[in-house]
């Protein structure tokens, strides 16, 4: 397959997510469809009050849309690197689970613009709905696109049967992740930035499985995160919200399973579960101690209030997470020879 595929993907998705922000910013802005800060949050946060949110929707479709555009396109007029439409299911199958993601993080939107506050759907309204979604995805990946209860760990190159405990092992992680994404976009650049270079890491991933069509949902991400960093970079001009939070988390987990590396996500995604476990840890050491490991969580907010600026804390954490990539891909590659 020509690589000018997946770069005429990824710029497509950067260039109309970038257009379509450039007019649905104003939109948000004149429905007042802003985001409310946290009166607990660092104090400097509160000029980003109104600031227009659930700037997500850009993505969230344009990413679906280009894979499928170019996925359709492939099909009909290339020759090489896809064979028929089942070639396309586990792509089209995580497409479907970020964007049904996304629509939870819509209704949790909707809430807090409601209840004008940061407090939208309840944690067990939202975990619920995640869950729904989350076990639908595993039973068509499972049905449709192969995925068995082995658990593939990389580097050692060997599998683990886990019977039914994959399954419990797939929706915790899943889930998980899904939240800990939502939880890294707590300022400018930060969840956009990691997560385009976690988009570019599954891409690499997919090439070398030759998993077209999961190499090209990754490239439309990798491209609809940059598109939208344009104005989401500090100072931010538009929130992603939960809209683009939940969508990006349920994409970017989908591509691991759909690949059969979840592991990486606990390596490729070390930004994301440092936020998460950070405020577990929070919350069970205050209701142990009542007192508090860091400042505030996530970890993030920690490193603000020590005096980090965000654009210190994004390129220190993108950083983080390219070098990760870029050891765990030296050794596979070492593994495979």
């Amino acid at each position: 397959m020509d690589y000018a595929i997946y770069v005429g993907a990824s710029f497509l998705g950067m260039s109309l997510t970038a257009l379509i922000l450039k007019y649905l910013i104003p939109a948000l802005r004149e429905y007042k469809i802003g985001q409310r800060i946290l009166t607990d949050g660092p104090g400097w946060h509160k000029s980003k009050e109104g600031t227009p949110t659930m700037g997500g929707i850009a993505f969230g479709t344009v990413i679906p849309g280009i894979f499928l555009l170019f996925g359709l396109f492939a099909l009909n007029f290339w020759d090489e690197g896809i064979g028929s439409v089942s070639d396309l299911y586990p792509a089209i199958t995580v497409s479907a689970y970020g964007f049904l993601c996304g629509l939870c993080g819509v209704a949790d939107d909707i809430c807090k613009l409601k209840h004008k506050a940061n407090n939208g759907l309840t944690a067990w309204q939202k975990y619920l709905l995640l869950l729904i979604v989350t076990v639908g995805f595993l039973f068509v990946m499972n049905r449709f696109c192969g995925l068995d209860t082995q658990l593939y760990i990389p580097f050692f190159d060997v599998h683990f049967e886990l019977g039914s405990w994959y399954w419990v092992f797939a929706v915790i992680l899943l889930t998980g992740t899904v939240n800990a994404v939502n939880l890294t976009d707590g300022i400018d650049g930060l969840c956009g930035s990691v997560s385009a270079t976690v988009a570019l890491f599954f891409f690499a991933c997919a090439i070398a499985a030759s998993a077209f069509g999961l190499a090209l949902l990754s490239c439309a991400a990798f491209g609809g995160c940059l598109g939208f960093l344009l104005f989401n970079a500090y100072p931010a001009r538009v929130f992603m919200g939960d809209t683009g939070s939940l969508f990006l988390g349920a994409l970017l987990s989908g591509l691991a399973f759909a690949l059969d590396l979840p592991v990486f996500l606990f390596l490729v995604g070390a930004v994301y579960m440092l936020e998460a476990f950070s405020v577990i840890m929070q919350v069970l050491y205050f209701k142990a101690t009542g007192k508090r490991i860091f400042k505030m969580a996530p970890f993030h907010h920690h490193l603000e209030k020590s005096g980090w600026s965000e654009k210190r804390i994004v390129w220190v954490f993108t950083a983080l997470t390219a070098s990760v990539a870029v050891v765990c891909g030296i050794l596979l590659i070492s593994g495979n020879k």
